[in-house]
């Protein structure tokens, strides 16, 4: 029996990129039980069923800048 994602789970991940409320592939693959590539696999084959701001690729800068958020937020 799976067990339900609790909101926590999903709040925590959640980061301001662009002033956009986002969350990084590793972690929605990691809600979902599947490896990362396989979640831009099937992202990438199904692009008609997404919105087309879905997803971007972050910059060097938002990348660095995103794992100082995360950083700071594990302690």
């Amino acid at each position: 029996m799976e067990h339900p994602i609790k909101p926590i789970q999903v709040e925590t991940r959640i980061y301001l990129i662009r002033g956009q409320r986002v969350m990084i592939d590793a972690d929605l693959a990691q809600l979902y039980g599947v490896p990362t590539y396989r979640l831009n696999e099937q992202v990438q084959r199904n692009l008609s069923r997404f919105p087309i701001d879905f997803m971007f690729r972050l910059t060097a800068d938002e990348n660095k800048n995103l794992i100082s958020q995360i950083a700071i937020s594990s302690w």
